[in-house]
């Protein structure tokens, strides 16, 4: 079993910043691909950004230049560092881990975290 635990979301003014990290715990392969996933109120999933055990990053075009991904081994833990939110950012943000070889926003992600919320005012 896969255990994931975010923390640091919260509310921020419009060209603020959030860091978002994710505890990651139990029965999952350190190689594999881990992510940042948002999610509005009656819309899709999308995915935000993922890194890869080589520390290969992609993002999702909204995002790139703004947010930063990265991955501390160590403890294991993802973060995801956000700059110069916009009101077009506000979801709940979960993390996920892949538990299949692969590491694409467009993926479909194994283990999921409980959600933290953002929310942009102006």
């Amino acid at each position: 079993q896969v255990h994931l635990a975010e923390s640091g979301g919260g509310s921020v003014q419009t060209g603020g910043s959030l860091r978002l990290s994710c505890a990651v715990s139990g029965n999952i392969n350190p190689r594999n691909c881990r992510g940042w996933f948002r999610q509005v109120t009656g819309g899709e999933r999308e995915g935000v950004a993922a890194i890869d055990s080589d520390g290969t990053t992609s993002y999702a075009e909204s995002v790139k230049g703004r947010f930063t991904i990265s991955l501390d081994n160590a403890k294991p833990t993802v973060h995801l560092q956000m700059s110069a939110l916009t009101p077009e950012d506000p979801a709940i943000y979960y993390c996920a881990a892949f538990v299949a070889p692969g590491c694409s926003l467009a993926g479909k992600p194994g283990a999921w975290g409980q959600g933290t919320q953002v929310t942009v005012s102006s």
